[in-house]
């Protein structure tokens, strides 16, 4: 190249001016980003805001939240609360001082579940009444004396006295084992059975007592008192049998209306009466045990 060609290429380098690129967001785009901008930091005040009422409002502290408190013992509730959901906890106890109520609009029900996740024992409290299912049941006093006791074998009443106030007194479908039945003072005692058998048995012997009144008994068809190895005494000063039948004495015998009595009986035990004599009439009169 010569020095002439150099010359011009440099005059003509130098008499072009140099370009600028400008670098950045103008325009509409820019007006958009300072409108998010502006929108982000009014959303982040409206939340800010919405969080220190909501912490306002709920009264959220170091100790809890409302009437919740937080313990070292556990959670502390006061006022009423309203679960939504089961709630799991070891052990529910009221304030010092003042009672604990559960309450539901339908019932409460207590499960006792075993390691194996089924249930053993349930206690349901509901609208149509208290439902309790378990292998046992038990009732004691203040000072720990048993005084009501259940299982699948027997009920067991510790109590020094059982008083059964119904109208029709108390039913039972099977054998009541007791030592001392008695009824009410001014009140009268009565045992029956309706359509089926009464037995009363003791190894020792059976006392049936009535000091102010009387001992009645009452049966539709035979009356019977037997004693295997002993007597059957009758002792009172009267002794009344009513409604014995009266045998009639051959037409051989007196005709003399007498209205005195003995008493006859027959071989198979059947008594009857017969009108008296000079001597005993029972042979005349025995036309009953035929």
């Amino acid at each position: 190249m010569t020095q002439e060609q150099c010359t011009h290429r440099n005059n003509v380098q130098s008499s072009e001016k140099p370009h600028v690129y400008k670098v950045g967001i103008y325009g509409w785009r820019k007006r958009c980003l300072y409108f998010f901008v502006l929108l982000l930091m009014i959303l982040i005040l409206v939340n800010l805001a919405l969080t220190v009422w909501i912490l306002k409002v709920m009264n959220f502290t170091i100790d809890g939240m409302g009437h919740l408190r937080i313990t070292e013992k556990g959670l502390k509730l006061e006022g009423d609360s309203e679960f939504l959901q089961p709630l799991y906890a070891k052990e529910i106890q009221s304030r010092h001082g003042s009672p604990l109520f559960l309450q539901s609009s339908k019932n409460v029900s207590v499960n006792i579940l075993n390691g194996k996740n089924q249930l053993v024992t349930q206690l349901i409290a509901g609208s149509s009444g208290v439902r309790a299912q378990g292998k046992l049941f038990e009732v004691k006093s203040s000072s720990g004396k048993l005084l009501f006791s259940a299982d699948d074998q027997e009920v067991v009443v510790g109590a020094e006295r059982l008083r059964v106030t119904g109208a029709e007194g108390a039913v039972f479908s099977n054998s009541v084992e007791t030592p001392h039945v008695r009824a009410e003072p001014f009140k009268e005692l009565r045992l029956e059975s309706p359509t089926r058998s009464l037995y009363m048995e003791a190894p020792k012997g059976i006392q049936i007592l009535a000091e102010a009144g009387d001992i009645q008994a009452t049966c539709r068809s035979d009356l019977r008192l037997e004693s295997k190895d002993g007597e059957i005494t009758l002792d009172a000063q009267k002794i009344k049998l009513l409604h014995l039948p009266e045998g009639k004495a051959s037409p051989s015998g007196t005709t003399t209306r007498q209205t005195v009595y003995e008493v006859c009986i027959c071989p198979n035990g059947k008594l009857f009466l017969s009108q008296t004599g000079t001597g005993s009439t029972c042979q005349i009169s025995n036309n009953v045990c035929l």
